[in-house]
């Protein structure tokens, strides 16, 4: 499936229009089990006709007026019910207004198919949904595998083709995660970037969002859209820009897939400086011994909800981690935030001005069925999935997942680009160049 980019230029071309395209999304949205929760079939018709009525009349309202997305079941989506991924919500309200996010893409014509499937409160790297199903890996061709979490049906509404956009969120890795088991290029802002207002959130602190995609250019695209801009993309020479490749554990696949693609960026001229990231290491040290932030964050928020007789309605496992929190001291949640702090400038001064390459995950998607009937191997595999991004969400880098290649059996790598907080721009502008040379 082309990108959403190639999309909007056969719209404009006349092969082929939104309802068009709105109507093929839903026909494979069909026909692939559990990536929607719920689909907005009504609304989006409304949207598409809209939208191909004024491609006919040469007024789009942006280059993306047209395009199908789907999104991630923790945005407000006006007339639908905000499930989060949990049972206990299923007769929830429906939401009175769309998510600011969701409006900003709806007033640039953009066409929302429905609402995708997610990891229960979005509380998992691994994409697994009791209540609602999960979505298989379409790369897993030998057996089901897991699709990645928690942004889980975005991933798969994507990489199967229904839509060449979907909108995720990521706290530990939700997008990257997903975005690198499916093949896809996923986006992690900086948690500020964009307005969260109208999105069920799971850590204040750590909580941001981002589109994953087929293409850096429709990631820019988005993000353009998203701040009310209008601006043309190209991809810059990589001769003399200044990259750090902190190696870390992982599949000879993962490893051998980032070396081929660093050596390429290599012979375009890029500085790549292969040594240990001090501040990196030292983020991974802090979670392995001193706990997650967002444990604590995510205890706070559904406390009420553990004390309640809904607690019953919750997939035991996410229970479980949410439960681990709740005996934690003080002391190690303070402890956290001021390291936290300190991390944050020291990855400043570390990287002078270059950007992280690190291996997105270390493995590629592994099988559902083991995952599912196994808690001890479920939670010892979700840690190691989410280990080599939470150092970016703790440190708040925005973080793009590009694909690196495949294993011997089809299934996608990925590596990871990231640049400190509030750095996305230059972070972006580095993605496009390398997603180029990569693609060659």
């Amino acid at each position: 499936m082309s990108d959403a980019t190639s999309m909007a230029e056969d719209f404009a071309s006349g092969r082929s229009d939104p309802v068009q395209a709105l109507e093929q999304a839903l026909e494979k949205a069909s026909q692939v089990p559990a990536v929607f929760i719920s689909l907005t079939g009504e609304r989006a018709r409304r949207e598409a006709e809209a939208a191909a009525a004024r491609w006919r009349a040469g007024q789009p309202l942006s280059m993306f007026d047209g395009v199908p997305l789907a999104w991630k079941d923790l945005f407000d989506v006006a007339g639908s019910v905000t499930t989060a991924g949990a049972a206990y919500r299923r007769n929830a309200p429906a939401a009175l207004l769309d998510a600011p996010t969701v409006g900003l893409l709806c007033r640039a014509g953009m066409v929302s198919v429905g609402k995708t499937n997610l990891s229960e409160l979005a509380y998992s790297g691994l994409g697994l949904n009791p209540h609602f199903g999960t979505p298989h890996n379409p790369h897993g061709t030998d057996q089901p595998r897991i699709p990645g979490g928690s942004s889980s049906g975005s991933a798969v509404a994507v990489a199967a083709g229904i839509v060449p956009i979907a909108m995720g969120t990521d706290t530990a890795g939700s997008i990257r995660i997903p975005s690198a088991f499916n093949g896809l290029v996923g986006y992690r802002s900086s948690s500020r970037r964009y307005s969260r207002d109208g999105v069920f959130p799971l850590a204040h602190t750590l909580d941001s969002l981002g589109p994953l995609t087929r293409s850096v250019r429709d990631v820019l695209a988005i993000d353009d859209l998203l701040h009310g801009r209008t601006q043309t993309h190209t991809a810059r020479s990589l001769k003399g820009q200044r990259f750090v490749l902190a190696q870390q554990d992982a599949e000879p696949a993962v490893r051998n897939n980032l070396l081929r693609a660093v050596e390429q960026l290599k012979a375009q001229g890029a500085l790549v400086e292969e040594r240990e990231c001090p501040t990196f290491q030292a983020t991974l040290d802090l979670i392995k011994h001193h706990g997650w932030l967002g444990a604590f964050e995510a205890f706070a928020l559904h406390e009420a909800l553990l004390d309640s007789p809904d607690a019953e309605l919750l997939d035991p496992r996410v229970r479980r981690r949410l439960e681990t929190a709740r005996s934690l001291p003080a002391s190690q949640l303070i402890h956290l935030t001021d390291a936290r702090r300190r991390l944050q400038q020291q990855l400043v001064d570390d990287l002078d001005g270059a950007i992280l390459i690190t291996p997105t995950v270390a493995h590629v998607a592994p099988p559902l069925a083991p995952l599912a009937g196994d808690d001890d191997l479920f939670v010892n595999t979700n840690l190691a999935t989410l280990r080599l991004t939470m150092p970016g969400s703790l440190l708040d880098m925005p973080g793009v997942n590009l694909p690196s290649g495949r294993d011997a059996q089809g299934l996608p790598t990925g590596l990871l680009l990231s640049a400190p907080t509030g750095e996305d721009a230059r972070l972006l502008r580095a993605a496009l160049s390398v997603e180029t040379v990569l693609n060659v």
